[in-house]
């Protein structure tokens, strides 16, 4: 059966012949511009394909290919010409799946016989590289992100990630609150957050709907689950949606009552902290540990195919990407299940508002 993927997943394929064919990979800073001075030399790449690990590494004009007991040897070039038509194809492309039967001959030829590789956590890709700063060789696991495809998410969504507020407010009648519930605008939880408000309602954070995800949360930061359900209140009450607007936002509110007389970034600091440990393996519903899953790094597909390298050893850069680069969006209500008034002890009024994280670009 012919290999049919989207563009997301053509990418890895590209992301591993571009690598190959380039040897060396480069650093990128927030706005995903080359940092010339930030080259990592390329020793070897692995893959992981259901079969087994599969190597690919250096002789002279050869790239060496190894893997179930098996050796072969194609030239470099091969690589950069499958690499340039792959591009060209998704460049291309309208269609939401397709088969590039020209690249996967290619693939085959050397046992690649999937998209995606085969792995359980968030590395799609591992590469040796040679450090200059260390002298060192380390093995690096990567999750690729690609701009040639739709843009992808962050941290998703899920009833995991709902932030339960209390509403006070003795205006809140029962007819008041079926009114509101009803309803049913384009921006629906925005319209009913201000007739709250209208109704003078205000909102008391209270805690994550999931207690795995907030005590991963507070493992990251004690402070984390108040700062971000400040940031989600911001971002449905206001027209603000970029992560790093929402911060300054937030900072400027101070709602924490963090002593700033010394300009200390106390919600930016904390902020890019949370979307790195989201970045590089922590889920809202597995209790989380510090331990990275992609060993540190992201790899950015660029809309012209350039490739930029996000990594621990980079982390500054890595995780000013991260802040200038995500937005806060609206998941779906109904399947999330949030955004409706609902009543719990003693008549009490709550509300429920959904954190979902993409990028966009």
């Amino acid at each position: 059966m012919a290999l049919s993927g989207n563009k997301g997943e053509w990418s890895e394929i590209y992301t591993l012949l571009k690598l190959i064919g380039d040897k060396q990979l480069y650093a990128g800073d927030s706005k995903l511009n080359k940092v010339a001075h930030l080259v990592f030399p390329i020793i070897k790449v692995l893959r992981e394909e259901s079969d087994g690990t599969y190597a690919f590494s250096y002789e002279d004009d050869l790239v060496v290919i190894s893997g179930k007991n098996e050796t072969c040897r194609l030239p470099i070039v091969s690589f950069q010409k499958q690499a340039a038509q792959l591009l060209a194809k998704l460049k291309q492309s309208t269609s939401s799946t397709f088969t590039i039967p020209a690249i996967e001959r290619f693939i085959n030829s050397f046992q690649c016989k999937s998209l995606k590789a085969s792995s359980s956590t968030k590395r799609d890709i591992s590469i040796v590289i040679h450090d200059h700063r260390t002298g060192t060789t380390p093995t690096l696991g990567f999750s690729i992100k690609s701009q040639l495809g739709g843009l992808s998410t962050l941290l998703n969504a899920g009833k995991t990630t709902n932030f339960i507020y209390k509403i006070t407010g003795e205006n809140l009648t029962t007819d008041r609150i079926k009114a509101i519930n009803a309803i049913e605008t384009r921006h629906k939880i925005k319209d009913r957050m201000q007739a709250i408000s209208a109704c003078s309602g205000r909102f008391h954070f209270i805690k994550t709907a999931h207690s795995v995800f907030g005590n991963n949360l507070t493992l990251i930061d004690s402070d984390l689950p108040k700062i971000l359900a400040a940031m989600l209140q911001k971002f449905f009450t206001s027209s603000l949606s970029k992560t790093t607007d929402l911060v300054k936002s937030i900072a400027m509110c101070n709602p924490l009552d963090y002593n700033l007389a010394n300009n200390h970034p106390f919600y930016t600091y904390k902020i890019k902290r949370f979307l790195t440990d989201v970045a590089l393996g922590m889920t809202p519903s597995k209790t989380w540990t510090g331990k990275l899953d992609a060993t540190g790094g992201y790899l950015i597909v660029k809309n012209d195919g350039e490739i930029r390298c996000y990594h621990i050893y980079s982390r500054n850069e890595f995780e000013d990407y991260l802040l200038d680069n995500t937005k806060l969006e609206t998941a779906s209500s109904t399947r999330h299940d949030f955004g409706l008034i609902y009543q719990h002890k003693r008549g009490e009024n709550f509300l429920k508002l959904n954190l979902q994280i993409r990028f966009i670009t």
